[in-house]
């Protein structure tokens, strides 16, 4: 991009010269640094409005920059090992559920071939950058030979990016909320595979914004029927009216990448303008 198309001095010419100023009492002062290389400022409660800003704005130039036009978003919980690790696995159903770590890394894999075969900048598999099933997920697109991104959120643990997301699509948020909105505003199909909290709390927003009609109708898929319907129970909710019948075919439960291709393939609606939340 470039920044030299006015007349006006650049800021990475300011910054620069800064460094150069000579130490007084006056240049070693907090109140006389730059407001846009003062960590300490920008850090001010008052400057949360600012944070929220730029943490809107740096992924989304940067993906533009890249030309990510759609994403396919992977959540999944980030204690599912890869199976030849299962025997590290805090429980014996944590150990069962490792066989969708290959699921996730095989339908990424599948999902990035399809991607590249058309230029690579639709339906680009996006994870929460963690280990796992989002480890899976970028994993597989790396198999394909493609791109991938990673939405990390600082925390106090599981928090490192895994090795395989695209180093340049490798993204860290402080805002919960604002990483969920780069997870939405690209999506044109949302897969969800077994997890915890972190994945019931992206996958129920998620929901409930395409079921209030605040985001377009993506394909949404559940990955293992028998998880989801041991830990959910999707029909009490439709018998209570807390939900009607027809929200629960906002979804659809898959077991296999091969499944979950074939159902993205032939979803209700295909073709239709996907992937915006309105007001973006």
């Amino acid at each position: 991009m470039d920044h030299r198309k006015h007349n006006l001095r650049d800021s990475h010419e300011d910054r620069e010269a800064v460094s150069h100023t000579p130490v007084t009492p006056q240049t070693q002062a907090p109140s006389y640094k730059l407001a846009f290389a003062d960590v300490d400022f920008l850090c001010r409660e008052d400057l949360r409005p600012v944070r929220l800003q730029l943490e809107l704005l740096k992924p989304e130039l940067l993906m533009n920059e890249a030309g990510i036009e759609s994403t396919i978003v992977l959540f999944g919980g980030a204690r599912i090992p890869e199976p030849a690790k299962k025997d590290t696995a805090r429980t014996k159903t944590l150990a069962d559920l490792s066989k969708y770590y290959d699921e996730a890394r095989k339908f990424s894999e599948l999902m990035t071939t399809k991607s590249m075969a058309t230029g690579g900048q639709r339906g680009v598999i996006a994870t929460g950058g963690g280990p796992g099933v989002m480890e899976a997920g970028n994993r597989g697109a790396q198999d394909a030979g493609g791109k991938s991104i990673g939405l990390n959120i600082v925390l106090p643990f599981e928090q490192a990016p895994n090795e395989y997301v695209t180093p340049e699509l490798c993204f860290n948020f402080h805002y919960f909320a604002i990483r969920k909105m780069h997870f939405l505003m690209r999506a044109e199909a949302i897969t969800v595979f077994p997890g915890g909290f972190g994945t019931l709390d992206e996958m129920f927003e998620a929901l409930t914004l395409i079921q209030t009609g605040r985001m377009a109708r993506v394909p949404f898929l559940l990955f293992g029927k028998a998880f989801w319907e041991g830990i959910i129970n999707w029909d009490v909710l439709a018998d209570a009216g807390t939900i009607s019948a027809d929200d629960l075919k906002l979804f659809r439960f898959v077991e296999t990448a091969e499944e979950a291709m074939e159902a993205l393939e032939n979803w209700e609606g295909k073709g239709e303008k996907r992937g915006k939340i309105p007001g973006r």
